[in-house]
């Protein structure tokens, strides 16, 4: 079942959704490419989709810390 993406604010990113029974982050950027970030805990998920900075959220609270994969298509 595909996650529901929600529109953000950033130069970077286009949308984000969170899948909380897997726990999973999905970004979708605005070249196209969509990352899906695994075993990420609901208040960091929350704190990266309504941050004043989603860039800054994913920098400090998931890139680097939670394993990912790229989603084809």
């Amino acid at each position: 079942m595909p996650v529901e993406h929600k529109p953000v604010f950033s130069s970077h990113v286009s949308s984000v959704g969170y899948d909380a029974a897997a726990g999973e982050l999905h970004v979708a950027y605005v070249n196209g490419k969509t990352v899906v970030y695994e075993g990420v805990p609901p208040g960091v998920a929350r704190s990266v989709q309504t941050g004043p900075s989603v860039g800054s959220a994913l920098h400090a609270e998931v890139k680097g810390r939670y394993k990912h994969r790229y989603l084809e298509g």
